[in-house]
């Protein structure tokens, strides 16, 4: 894949997201790549019940992708099905709710034609909120870390682990399929892609940062429910540490003996502040960000391990 530009396959895995998917698939469909290259484009429904798999046969049938169903047991055995079954070289991860932009796939491409010679490698593009979603703290959450953090990259060649995200993510489908794919045993949409990153990158896989790989993330988040996301993140934490114990600090265990036992309220109010903050577009101090999201993963966590 070093001199020429590989054959790429687009995976979404879906569930209950009718309207955004349809706005995703639209995107891809706009897609073209070097030298005119088409993706391939497989959908895989995780058993949704809002009428996606009779809209996905229907498009398949007009030959617009490929559909593929599961029963409901989450988006890690949805793309694990999806890179099995997909022809490309490289397999491009996209959310049902993360739209393309143009140019996005000509920019993945294009980094693996440069660089594949140097070894396996996997690359992630930037993921923002459309303009009308725009608050403080979504930019925060989106730039300095708890959900992305592309502010935080400081060589785009030679990015860790914990920056792989499934949501605007290409990487060699051998390269994923031959290291077992992402661990079906998370409960959850979280943690199971960097954990899979962990090994891989440990095994000698690259990740590279690709800005102009650019998709919009359609999906409203407030501060309270991006906290229950994070109580759901550190549960999944709680087994991502158990498989892999000398991740215990970056996942935050040790952190678990000095959490306040006014924690609870301590969110309480910083949520209250952070909604506040954002209904009249005011930026509060990145700490009180940061301890809000941090609060509310460690609680989770704390949880997990006790389970």
């Amino acid at each position: 894949m070093g001199s020429t530009y590989p054959s790429a396959s687009v995976v979404i895995p879906t569930f209950n997201r009718l309207a955004e998917l349809r706005r995703v698939v639209a995107a891809v469909s706009a897609q073209v790549g070097p030298e005119d290259a088409v993706p391939e484009l497989l959908v895989v429904d995780d058993g949704s019940t809002d009428g996606t798999s009779s809209w996905l046969r229907s498009q398949a049938s007009a030959g617009a992708l490929r559909s593929l169903h599961q029963e409901n047991s989450g988006p890690a055995r949805a793309r694990n099905l999806g890179a099995r079954e997909a022809t490309g070289d490289v397999v491009l991860f996209l959310g049902d709710d993360t739209v393309p932009q143009p140019g996005w796939l000509a920019a993945h491409l294009e980094e693996h034609r440069l660089f594949a010679r140097e070894g396996p490698m996997a690359v992630v593009g930037y993921t923002s909120f459309p303009t009308e979603h725009d608050t403080p703290f979504l930019r925060f959450i989106n730039e300095f870390g708890a959900q992305f953090g592309y502010q935080l990259i400081e060589h785009p060649h030679g990015v860790p682990f914990k920056f792989f995200y499934t949501s605007n993510i290409s990487l060699p489908r051998r390269e994923l399929v031959d290291r077992g794919g992402f661990r079906e045993d998370f409960p959850a949409a979280a943690w199971e892609d960097i954990e899979f990153a962990y090994r891989a990158c440990t095994d000698g896989m690259r990740l590279h940062y690709q800005p102009r790989a650019r998709v919009l993330h359609h999906h409203r988040i407030q501060p309270w429910t991006f906290c229950r996301r994070q109580r759901t993140s550190g549960r999944s934490a709680a087994i991502f540490s158990r498989l892999h114990p000398e991740l215990a600090e970056f996942l935050g265990v040790a952190r678990l003996s000095t959490t306040p036992a006014l924690a609870g309220a301590q969110e309480r109010v910083l949520g209250a502040m952070i909604t506040a903050s954002d209904s009249i577009r005011v930026t509060l101090p990145h700490q009180v960000y940061q301890r809000f999201v941090d609060l509310c993963y460690l609680r989770g966590l704390a949880e997990g391990l006790q389970e």
